[in-house]
């Protein structure tokens, strides 16, 4: 990681702490509007996101087209939008008020996870409402375990923590996990992993993603068999019918032992997801960052510029 100055962090932490508390003690029309325009302005300001996106977009899903991809861009803005009044809304949150943002859909698979007493091991991603998802679950049901990699800003990630913590939850960092993790499913609990970031070559495997081959960390599959914990896909999803988000759980997928096989198993449930609801999953994130051996990247025609990692 390059060095940071402390100017810079304590500019961009300010800029955060203004924007959060903004929406944090704004009516709830307001904050919705003011998140959008939060949104915009990302947008506007690093507009090598949107470039990634539709680079992205026209690698993964071709036949839509160009119209649809902005379209789909467009969602995604939106849904960042959303995520952010819900974090900043995480201080009004407890289980008698969360029924109004999220409500379960295939609840039984966990139940019936939890019976088998060896923990549960949540398959998510940047899709929906990721922070939410977790955040309700531990209002809803009960304390878990987040794995996160801490954020390049110190002053923002002890700001970001410090929210997430507030329901209960157990930020697990992902440098050094296996062993947490571990000691967490040994004590039947739920632990949640985000599993749609790009993985450097030495820690993943390529499996085929939107028919690209991507590399995927193959470390969620492999603490997966050892502990022989119950593997559930879960993501919250905004359901604009409802005006809340629903937080899926998919049946569990079965480990095999073979950690690119089960990988790809559990990548090919992703990408189902993400195709039927692409305007909510973190196109922004250079995913075929990573190629293989001899393969020129993806992503060259991109200027140089800050993107997420």
């Amino acid at each position: 990681m390059r060095h940071r100055s402390r100017l810079r962090d304590a500019a961009e932490y300010a800029l955060a702490r203004f924007a959060l508390g903004s929406l944090t003690y704004s009516p709830a029309v307001v904050s919705r509007w003011l998140a959008r325009c939060y949104a915009s302005l990302l947008d506007l300001a690093l507009p090598r996101l949107r470039r990634v996106a539709l680079a992205n977009l026209a690698m993964a899903l071709p036949a839509l087209g160009r119209e649809e991809h902005a379209r789909i861009v467009d969602g995604v803005f939106n849904s960042i939008a959303r995520l952010l009044v819900t974090f900043a809304s995480f201080p009004h949150m407890d289980r008698a008020n969360v029924g109004e943002w999220i409500r379960y859909e295939g609840f039984e698979h966990f139940e019936q996870a939890l019976r088998r007493g060896k923990g549960v091991l949540f398959a998510t991603a940047h899709l929906g409402n990721w922070e939410l998802s977790a955040y309700a679950h531990a209002l809803l049901t009960g304390p878990m375990n987040v794995v996160v990699r801490p954020l390049d800003n110190p002053l923002i990630d002890g700001m970001v923590e410090r929210r997430r913590a507030l329901s209960g939850n157990r930020t697990v960092f992902k440098k050094d996990f296996a062993r947490a993790i571990l000691k967490a499913l040994a004590a039947n609990e739920a632990v949640g992993i985000l599993i749609d970031q790009n993985s450097s070559a030495d820690a993943g495997a390529f499996i085929d993603f939107f028919g690209i081959p991507a590399c995927a960390g193959t470390g969620f599959a492999k603490i997966a068999h050892r502990s022989g914990a119950t593997v559930i896909p879960g993501f919250a999803l905004w359901s604009e019918e409802e005006r809340l988000f629903v937080l899926r759980f998919y049946p569990p997928v079965p480990m095999s032992g073979d950690a690119v096989a089960d990988t790809q198993a559990l990548q090919n449930v992703l990408e189902q997801v993400i195709r039927a609801h692409p305007d909510q999953w973190l196109w922004i994130h250079r995913r075929w960052k990573t190629r293989p051996p001899g393969e020129r990247s993806l992503y060259e025609s991109i200027p140089a510029g800050v993107t997420p990692e």
